[in-house]
C-alpha cells in the first residue's frame, strides 16, 4: 500500500511540474509573462524564444517519460 501511495504522489508531482512548465512557456510565448530586464532594453524576443525552449523541452520530457513506461 505504501508503494502505491508513493507512486501516486510521484505521478502527481510530475504532472504538476509538467502543467506548470507548459503554462509558463505558453505565457512567455504569448507575452503575458515577461522578463522585465530584457523587455526594458528592447529584446523581448528573448522571452519568446525562452518560452518555446521551455515548451519544447517539456514536450520532449513527456514523450521520454511515456517511452520509459
Amino acid at each position: 500500500m505504501g508503494k502505491k501511495i508513493a507512486k501516486l504522489l510521484s505521478f502527481v508531482a510530475w504532472l504538476t511540474g509538467t502543467l506548470v512548465s507548459l503554462a509558463v512557456g505558453f505565457a512567455m510565448i504569448g507575452g503575458s509573462l515577461t522578463i522585465p530586464w530584457f523587455d526594458s532594453i528592447g529584446i523581448g524576443v528573448v522571452t519568446i524564444v525562452a518560452g518555446w525552449i521551455v515548451v519544447l523541452t517539456t514536450l520532449i520530457s513527456i514523450v521520454l517519460s511515456l517511452l520509459k513506461q
